[in-house]
């Protein structure tokens, strides 16, 4: 199985792609193909002595800045390294494609070269969420900020399948992102889309609010682009903030220096449960080929990891199953639910 990952993507790359390459081509049972400025990604590989043999190099010229607009770009730069990715997925050259860099042109890119899955009206971002109780697949995370309820039935209908053959969750639950838990609340799309998510046949709990993301009670929570990119935003930016404060706060005298010290084992375990870096990435739900969408700012760690995502869903088959419970919904019969 060949993995194609963007070498020039991501705020430090290609030094850092290329570390996760290495690092996913020694601990993954792949080829890795690296897509980016041949002479540049050389420069990176040159730092290594040892190169492992399923790791290769297919050159693009051009790449897209993250600032760029992502329409214009994927238009106008025909060799850049996501164009050339993706386009590895339409050759059959590749089973799944990675990318840290711009998530816009990441989308148009796979919409305008791929195309969508049978029956499926506007891809979904759907990202891996920590949790109390575990993990919970939010989508869709910003690929779609205006849509239709219908477009959210297919997310949750994706998401549900997703969860059910790649995670192997027998029974996955999936929850309306809302401004309350009843029936009545939130504006009339949300209303609309809550009754065709009652009468779909997945296993629909209803509507659950903010804080319901990170408790892990639910598999599968379904809302807008905009609304589930500001969710993810804001909770990014507060795990930052309280890291920092409670590093301040731990260092302020010898005791909690001690205490810190002797605590270091439970911080370890926690930083690592809601770290991103070992969530990888999220795919982009709903496109004719595997992509996974990384964070601008990924390390090696979450590069690598996010190879491992585009793996596991690659030789799981995930889009059969997508098309399956997409279809089934579309000729009118509501899924069943096991269980």
């Amino acid at each position: 199985m060949r993995i194609a990952l963007d070498a020039m993507g991501g705020d430090t790359a290609p030094e850092t792609t290329v570390a996760g390459a290495i690092r996913a081509a020694r601990e993954l049972p792949i080829e890795v193909a690296l897509v980016g400025n041949q002479p540049l990604v050389e420069q990176q590989l040159a730092r290594y002595r040892h190169r492992p043999a399923n790791l290769s190099l297919v050159h693009a010229p051009e790449t897209i800045g993250m600032d760029e607009s992502p329409v214009a770009s994927v238009r106008k730069k025909k060799e850049s390294s996501i164009n050339i990715g993706i386009g590895l997925i339409r050759e059959e050259k590749a089973e799944a494609f990675v990318s840290a860099g711009n998530t816009g042109a990441m989308v148009c890119a796979a919409m305008l070269n791929l195309g969508l899955l049978p029956g499926v009206e506007r891809p979904g971002i759907a990202i891996l969420l920590p949790g109390l109780r575990g993990e919970t697949l939010l989508i869709d995370a910003g690929a779609n900020i205006d849509p239709k309820p219908s477009h959210l039935l297919q997310y949750a209908l994706m998401g549900e399948a997703y969860m059910r053959h790649v995670l192997e969750k027998p029974r996955p639950t999936v929850g309306l992102l809302n401004v309350g838990e009843e029936e009545t609340k939130g504006t009339d799309f949300i209303k609309e889309t809550y009754s065709l998510l009652e009468a779909s046949g997945v296993n629909f709990v209803g509507n659950v609010e903010g804080r319901a993301i990170f408790m892990g009670e639910y598999d599968v929570i379904v809302c807008d682009g905009f609304v589930g990119n500001v969710a993810l935003k804001t909770s990014e930016s507060l795990a930052y903030a309280i890291s920092q404060t409670l590093k301040r706060t731990l260092g302020m005298s010898p005791v909690t220096r001690l205490g810190a010290w002797l605590s270091r084992g439970a911080f370890q375990a926690l930083r690592k449960k809601i770290d991103y870096a070992e969530h990888g990435g999220a795919q982009l739900l709903g496109v004719k080929g595997v992509c996974i969408i990384a964070h601008g700012v990924s390390s090696a760690k979450a590069i690598k990891n996010a190879i491992r995502v585009g793996y596991e869903s690659a030789r799981h088959d995930v889009n059969r199953h997508l098309i399956e419970a997409v279809q089934i919904q579309a000729q009118g019969q509501p899924k069943q639910v096991e269980g």
